[in-house]
This record gives C-alpha cells, sequence and structure tokens, in this order.
C-alpha cells in the first residue's frame, strides 16, 4: 500500500505545515474505540483535494505493527479526467509539543509519487513507532493529545524547456565592410549593415579618429549586437570574436580577439585602441589603398538559446 520505514528521512523544522495540520484531543479515548483507521476532512492543494488517513495502532494490512500509520489519499477523483494522473513530492509532519517543532518524514530520495486510478494513497507504514510517539518525554503525544499535518507540491510539468548551445563558428557568423572616401568621414562613428548570425542581428562600430582612451590617437572598433539594449533583465549571450583591418598590400593584418557575455547594458565591445592613427596615415603600410579602409568581424563562438514548448 505505501512507504515502510527503509528509505525515509525523518528531521525537524520550526515551519508548520503548509497545506494541513489536524489535532487530535483526547488521544487515548480514540484508541479505546478500537478504531483502525481515522480520515480527516478534506483540504485543498495544488488544485487537486486531498485527506490524511491516520491508522493510530498502525495498518496492520502492511508493515505498520508497533507504528503509527499515515497516509495521503486523493479525493474527488471522479471529477477528474479520464486516465488521469497527478505528480507530487510530499511530506508529512507529527508535532513535538516540547520543542515546539514538527517532526517532518518523506522519502530518502524526495522521490515522486504518482496518484492515479490505481493509486490513490501513497504515504507511511512506519511513520514513527509507538514506542517512540507514546513517550511523553518525545513530546509528540503531549497532555493527550497530538498534531498531524502534510505538504503536497503538485508537479504540473509546463512543457516549456530552453536549449542553449555553444556554436563554434556560426553560419553566416562574419563580415567585411569595405569604408570608402575614409579621409573625408567627420562623423565620430559609423556603423556597418548588419548581420545575422546564431539568430541576433551584429554590426561593425568604428570610431575613424579614436573613442575613449583612444580618441586622437587610435582607430576605435567594436562589434555590437543589435538590439541588445532590448535583453530581458539577467538574458545573456556570449560571444567570442575577431575584429580585423586588411593590410591590403601585403596581407600583413591588424586583428584583435575578444570574448564577454553580452547584456542590455554591456552590449557593445572592442577596442579603443584597435591600432595607431599613424599606422593608417602611413600608405606604404596598406591599410588605407584608394580611400578605402577595409574592416572585418568574425565570430568564433556564440551561445545561441532557444525556448520551446
Amino acid at each position: 500500500m505505501s512507504s515502510g520505514g527503509h528509505g525515509v528521512t525523518r528531521s525537524k523544522r520550526v515551519l508548520s505545515p503548509m497545506h494541513y495540520s489536524f489535532k487530535i484531543e483526547s488521544f487515548s479515548l480514540l484508541l479505546k474505540t478500537k478504531v483502525e483507521k481515522y480520515e480527516s476532512d478534506v483540504f485543498e492543494a495544488g488544485g487537486y483535494t486531498w485527506r490524511l488517513c491516520l491508522y493510530p495502532n498502525g495498518n496492520t494490512k502492511g508493515i505498520g505493527t508497533g507504528f503509527v500509520s499515515l497516509y495521503l489519499q486523493i479525493e474527488n477523483t471522479g471529477d477528474l479526467a479520464h486516465r488521469w494522473e497527478v505528480t507530487t513530492e510530499f511530506k508529512l509532519f507529527v508535532l513535538d509539543h516540547i520543542n515546539d517543532k514538527y517532526l517532518t518524514v518523506q522519502e530518502s530520495d524526495a522521490s515522486v509519487k504518482r496518484f492515479n486510478e490505481m493509486k490513490t494513497e501513497w504515504g507511511f507504514d512506519q511513520l514513527l513507532s509507538l514506542e517512540t510517539f507514546n513517550d511523553a518525554s518525545n513530546g509528540y503525544l503531549f497532555n493527550d493529545c497530538c498534531v498531524f499535518g502534510a505538504e503536497i507540491f503538485v508537479i504540473k510539468p509546463t512543457g516549456k524547456w530552453e536549449l542553449l548551445s555553444m556554436v563554434k563558428k556560426p553560419a553566416n557568423g562574419s563580415l567585411t565592410w569595405k569604408i570608402e572616401d575614409f579621409s573625408k568621414l567627420d562623423e565620430s562613428s559609423y556603423l556597418s549593415k548588419a548581420f545575422t548570425a546564431g539568430g541576433r542581428s551584429w554590426r561593425i562600430k568604428v570610431y575613424p579618429k579614436g573613442n575613449g582612451d583612444g580618441k586622437g590617437n587610435s582607430l576605435s572598433v567594436f562589434l555590437e549586437l543589435v538590439d541588445g539594449g532590448k535583453l530581458p533583465p539577467k538574458k545573456t549571450v556570449w560571444a567570442e570574436y575577431k575584429l580585423r583591418v586588411l593590410d591590403q598590400r601585403h596581407d600583413n593584418h591588424v586583428e584583435k580577439t575578444t570574448s564577454r557575455w553580452l547584456t542590455s547594458s554591456d552590449h557593445t565591445r572592442g577596442f579603443h585602441k584597435f591600432m595607431p592613427l599613424g599606422d593608417l596615415r602611413e600608405v606604404s603600410k596598406g591599410y588605407v589603398l584608394n580611400d578605402t579602409l577595409i574592416v572585418e568581424a568574425e565570430i568564433l563562438t556564440l551561445s545561441v538559446s532557444k525556448l520551446f514548448s
């Protein structure tokens, strides 16, 4: 019918049972009625109806002889769909009046229990030995009163899940940007067209005369996650990428690699001092040819998350 004394964890806590408690006064008189079991009133938890079933002298049909047996039953199952199943994790309780703490009894592995048409009751044949329960110094039977309780957590899978993939060299994960009339640029910064990798849009941002501590002395180059400012709170995107300025004469390109978890407040990363402006002005170095600068971005690794339902 139920779990015995094996694989059961018992611990004590101050917090009372979340969903239901029932108190029995004059417990000794209840025993004199020779009642085999007592069923509590019904209560609601997790959208279902339940009751507790107590065997004061143990469930002798199981392995409860010499113990107090306590079970959780699901009720009103006629209202549930055909072939219904309710999956739960639950705890049962006994109050220690002396220390004002609840003995908490649950499966050692916190295993889930499935209630269904064939199995409407789960619990513990050996909740507590009668010897321990009846010893007044333990506080469970105090002034001929005792209190039992239950806490039920119904597990209702929503079917939603998330897949996080760390993708190496994602498809279409690079962009080559030819910036023409470079010497005539007069804005502080320029943005490339966007390219899509890992389901997100990216673009290169260049400061022709530098930005931050590179202002006036360096070319500043960054990669920006487009609409990164609209990322939900705590949502992050990992990106490892190379930024590159091509040497159009000798293939002696300047490139730097960076990596970062990007967030809504930090979604543009790169280098304030990517390369000296003096190198750009020196025609023999070949970085600017026919007044055209070529900048590239190549994403090496990218986190891609997908939600399913």
